[in-house]
């Protein structure tokens, strides 16, 4: 049983629904569902770098299993992309757990890795910006 708490006025997404809370709400989940937090939950405009647009079209593969096949196709092109783009030894090691939580159905576990790569896409540009800076 997974225990999840929403604050008040909190989103969750469960199998596709939008779930808000009215007051604290603890939800238990007695069995296997797609659900996202609405801190997990990314907008179509903040998928603005390869790896935002990798966590998106995940995300939208995650909770929207009609689609799912679409969905794939476009994670496909995006870890192509991002694979090129970041190219250290740890990039790529990351973007194969990635590619086999996917291959797996375990989109919940690629978000994760997913919000990963968005930390060293972040860093990558942080440190481009400073060494242009100097």
């Amino acid at each position: 049983m997974l225990r999840i708490t929403l604050r008040d006025g909190e989103k969750a997404i469960v199998n596709g629904a939008v779930l808000r809370a009215v007051g604290r709400t603890q939800i238990a989940v007695e069995n296997m569902v797609s659900i996202l937090r609405g801190r997990e939950v990314m907008r179509p405009e903040e998928a603005t770098t390869p790896a935002r647009q990798l966590y998106f079209a995940t995300m939208l593969a995650y909770i929207d299993p009609a689609g799912r096949d679409a969905h794939h196709d476009a994670v496909v092109q995006l870890l192509s992309l991002l694979i090129a783009s970041l190219g250290t030894a740890e990039a790529r090691e990351l973007c194969i757990r990635f590619a086999n939580d996917l291959a797996q159905a375990e989109y919940y576990k690629a978000l994760a890795a997913a919000r990963e790569l968005i930390a060293m896409e972040d860093a990558a540009a942080a440190d481009t910006a400073t060494t242009q800076a100097a």
